[in-house]
Parts: structure tokens; sequence; C-alpha cells
């Protein structure tokens, strides 16, 4: 089997090729994927694991540790019992922006699914979080986060209900929290703090968004605050890290 070695934009250095020049065969694999891939095009089937063993010479696992990658990295996804070529990831600012404007931005249409809307006195972790107080009643909002119909996030919300104390009357959940708080309310945001790791997603979560367990997810937690410093939101949002990517813009300190 040939391996190819030219360098893509954008692609990793040197192709991912070590400096001794042996790969493993399902990288070989894989490197021959990605330049079908891009012949096929977004959307496009890719061959049956079986055909692609026989083509690249290999056993049909090599395939599909060559093919699970790709999922991983969000270039391949599943559809059916085959694999087709992924779209580009999502670009989510890093900024107050909401996820709304976000998506509409990249000309996809978002959406959200409600999953529950509840309200509870305000926990201690949660109260020495935000600087709200103990055991205020806190409204709790998780939804599911969709582009185009398709899931790729879960968004929990907790917000005092002296803040909103007409959110479960008035709030269209599949709309976005910031332009309710903004138009509705006439609350704006002042300055958030804000945390990216990178965890798995419980069994519970996986299942809301529609992925398997093993899937890397990119978490935000937010804290908000409004134009007079006055706690506003805990955000906790998970994010497929598949299908997103995550973007700001510096400036020197």
């Amino acid at each position: 089997m040939d391996y190819p070695h030219s360098q893509a934009p954008g692609a990793p250095i040197r192709s991912g090729i070590p400096e001794h020049g042996r790969i493993p065969k399902y990288y070989a694999v894989k490197a021959h994927v990605s330049l079908l891939m891009e012949e096929l095009g977004e959307g496009e089937a890719l061959p049956a694991e079986r055909d692609l063993a026989v083509r690249y010479e290999v056993s049909r696992e090599t395939v599909r540790q060559a093919l699970r990658e790709l999922v991983l990295e969000g270039r391949l996804r599943r559809q059916g019992r085959g694999t087709v070529v992924a779209g580009p990831k999502l670009e989510q600012p890093l900024s107050l922006a909401s996820y709304t404007e976000g998506v509409r931005r990249q000309g996809r249409t978002p959406g959200r699914h409600l999953i529950s809307l509840d309200r509870f006195p305000c926990p201690d972790a949660l109260a020495a979080e935000t600087g709200l107080g103990r055991g205020e009643p806190v409204w709790h909002l998780e939804r599911v986060l969709l582009a185009d119909d398709e899931r790729v996030g879960l968004e929990s919300t907790y917000v005092a209900v002296a803040r909103v104390p007409t959110l479960e009357s008035e709030f269209d959940p599949d709309s976005s929290f910031y332009s309710f708080l903004r138009d509705r309310l006439g609350i704006g945001f002042g300055e958030a703090d804000e945390r990216i790791e990178t965890v798995l997603a419980t069994p519970r979560e996986a299942l809301l968004i529609g992925t398997p367990p093993a899937l890397p997810m990119l978490l935000i937690h937010r804290v908000s605050r409004d134009t007079d410093g006055l706690p506003l939101e805990r955000v906790r949002t998970l994010f497929r890290g598949d299908r997103f990517s995550f973007t700001t813009r510096l400036a020197p300190g």
C-alpha cells in the first residue's frame, strides 16, 4: 500500500508521519480515506468497510480504526448503517453573543428542544458561585441545542426567579434566552466568566444529544452579570466535540 505524503492546507505538520517514517497501517488508510472524502464531497457516502479493506489491502478492523478516528474528529458521521462525509464544524464565538446568533451567522437554522423547566431553592454551591441568595427561588432551564434539526449540544441555565418571574408563562423555549432578557425584560449583559474543558457526556446526556458516550464533548461553564454587575445567570453547555470549534480574537494586553 502506498502512503500519501501530501500536505494539505490546515493538515497536521508532516501529515502525522513520525521522523522514523514508519506509520501504522490504520493511519495510512486514514490518509487515503481523507483524500477519498475530498473527491466525494459533503454528504456523500463512503464505500462499505469490506470494499475499503479490499481497496487498501488491509483488514476490516484496520479500516474501522481509521474510520473511528475520522468520526471522532467530526470529518465523517454515521448515517443509518453507513458513513458519510461530514460538513465543516460549526464555529461558535467566545463572546456574549447567543448560540442563536452564532449559528445563524453560518447560514444554519438554530433551534432548541425543551427537556425541562423547574424551580427550586438555590443550593449552597450555586449561591457561592453566582452570588445569588442561599434558598432564593431559581429557575433551571434545560434544552437540547439544534442546528438544522441536528442535535449538537445540551444547555442548562440557572437564573433567579425574581429576575425573570414570567419565564414559565411568556418565554418560548425554542427561542433565544438572551433575546428574551434583552427585548422583553430590558436586561442587558455586562460581563461573564467562562471556563472550557473537555469531558465525556454522562449516559443521560449522551442519550439526549444522540451521541455515543465515548464521544469527546466541549463543556463551557459561564457565570454572567448584568450591566450593573448583578448576578444574572449560570450556564453549563455541552457541545459535541465533532461538530463544534470555538473562535476568539486576541489583542495585545
